[in-house]
């Protein structure tokens, strides 16, 4: 039988993570990482406030605060088909993301099949603690994985725009709040942490 998965529930943060199907590449070049990006704002934008994200070759992580009805503005939400769903979802939402994607990358690349796994995972996340140490282990995945020897050298993740000036749609104040100021985020982020209190939000 299918594993039963964490429902998605508006008004709370979610680590949530998917992978090649089999362990397959989803990024293929520089383009794939950008239109993954162009598509998840389209789709995932309108229904969700963006705390952390990271782009590996084969997997990806996002921290999010899923909004509630009120917060949701629906005339930027984008469906996969012609008529509009007269129940949005956050599950839905994420669905026409990945299937957007999936299109794209197999008419690119001449490809059949599903490109990731499915459903895809998601750990709610419900305290400030929690959330430091999910942002940490978002953006030290590259070093983790052996992509590079420092986190602020990895271009496919949100640390650059979080400790930068430019104008950017992540949460970037509420971040940065979390660590009490920027200090406080660069400090944390030079420090191994222990993650063994948030293991179970952690799914790699």
């Amino acid at each position: 039988m299918p594993e039963h998965k964490q429902p998605l529930i508006q008004g709370q943060y979610f680590h949530i993570y998917n992978r090649g199907n089999n362990g397959i590449d989803l990024f293929y070049d520089a383009d794939s990482y950008y239109y993954f990006l162009k598509l998840y704002e389209k789709y995932i934008e309108p229904i969700a406030e963006t705390y952390a994200w990271c782009l590996m070759k084969n997997h990806f992580h996002i921290l999010v605060y899923l909004k509630i009805d009120t917060e949701i503005d629906k005339s930027k939400l984008e469906y996969s088909t012609v008529e509009k769903a007269k129940i949005i979802t956050a599950s839905k939402q994420f669905s026409h993301f990945f299937n957007a994607y999936t299109q794209s990358i197999n008419k690119r690349f001449k490809r059949t099949g599903s490109l990731f796994e499915k459903p895809f995972e998601r750990k709610i996340i419900t305290s400030n603690n929690y959330l430091q140490k999910v942002i940490f282990y978002i953006h030290n995945n590259p070093v983790h994985h052996g992509f590079t020897d420092h986190i602020w050298n990895y271009p496919w993740s949100s640390y650059e725009s979080i400790i930068s000036e430019k104008s950017t749609k992540i949460k970037r104040k509420e971040v940065i709040d979390l660590f009490q100021n920027k200090d406080g985020f660069l400090e944390f982020h030079t420090i191994e942490q222990d993650l063994n209190d948030v293991a179970n939000l952690l799914i790699d």
